[in-house]
């Protein structure tokens, strides 16, 4: 018997069972991930339960599912009560005492709602259905004042048909090779970065550095978006399945704080944007850095479901 032979074979088959039992794992954490993104996306407040964006007019708008009332709701209370925008971007609620709202869980009074300054906004409820404030900027210089910024009731059911009736998620097969490491660049002062979002509204966003990859032998960037301290680094990109394989507007990609001068992008964890499950979200686009033009055959594919 020849025993170097028997030993090398031994050391690869080894190797070869090492080498599968580490993809075992991965392919379970990404599987672990993906159903913890249908769970996010699944749960009473989740982006499935939404079934309204409405702006506010100045001064008093009557709320509830009654025709006479400026904000029609698609389902809640006959009426709600009276949500007045005010001087200031101030939004107070007067509920309608036979409504039985709830405000943060608590009986609801007239009383100013929170949507800003990073504060986690009120929340108005009544049986299933709830609503909060939103404020959403289009910060183009050219417009007045007054038209840059503007405010809306998002408004939810835990009864939404979307959510009920929820087909699932589909999937690319996991592929380890779509687990790219970057080179992360940082930039010594965060850029400003002017993107669009579904409505047509141009947002100014904070870059802080660029992640930069190769992919069959060709250099790439990509720029994320920076959502605040202790938050994750923020890819909104689109490639070549968009419209196809994939959602046609976008795809999101979240990846951990840079280590080492190394940023790991998991394309087997890209996620459509709310946009792509709901018509009352208001997602951002791709800047053009963010175009990539090869396949990106990894990560959540186009939902079959119905929202328009």
């Amino acid at each position: 018997m020849n025993l170097p032979r028997l030993t090398l074979a031994v050391v690869l088959l080894s190797s070869l069972l090492s080498v599968a039992r580490a993809e075992d794992a991965y392919t379970q954490s990404v599987d672990a991930w993906r159903a913890d993104r249908t769970a996010r996306l699944t749960k009473p407040d989740g982006w499935l339960s939404l079934i309204g964006l409405h702006w506010l007019q100045p001064g008093d708008n009557t709320v509830g599912r009654g025709p006479e009332n400026k904000i029609q709701l698609s389902a809640g209370p006959d009426f709600f009560g009276t949500v007045n925008l005010g001087p200031g971007g101030v939004v107070t609620f007067k509920p309608n005492p036979s409504a039985y709202a709830l405000i943060d869980d608590q009986p609801a009074h007239a009383t100013e709602l929170r949507y800003r300054d990073g504060t986690k906004p009120s929340v108005v409820r009544s049986g299933t259905v709830s609503f909060f404030v939103i404020e959403r900027g289009d910060r183009r210089v050219d417009l007045p004042k007054s038209a840059q910024m503007a405010t809306a009731l998002r408004v939810r059911d835990t009864e939404s048909p979307r959510r009920k009736n929820f087909p699932g998620l589909d999937w690319f097969a996991v592929d380890p090779a779509w687990r790219i490491e970057a080179t992360w660049v940082p930039f010594a002062e965060p850029r400003e970065t002017k993107i669009t979002n579904v409505l047509g509204q141009l947002l100014v966003v904070k870059v802080p550095g660029k992640a930069v990859f190769t992919h069959d032998g060709h250099t790439y960037e990509l720029l994320p978006i920076d959502e605040g301290p202790g938050e994750p680094l923020f890819f909104v990109f689109t490639d070549a399945t968009a419209g196809d394989e994939t959602y046609e507007s976008s795809r999101f990609l979240y990846a951990d704080a840079p280590k080492d001068g190394k940023v790991i992008l998991d394309f087997n964890e890209a996620q459509n944007p709310p946009c792509a499950f709901t018509p009352f979200a208001t997602c951002p686009l791709p800047p053009k850095e963010n175009r990539l033009p090869f396949k990106v055959l990894a990560g959540e594919k186009k939902f079959k479901g119905e929202h328009r």
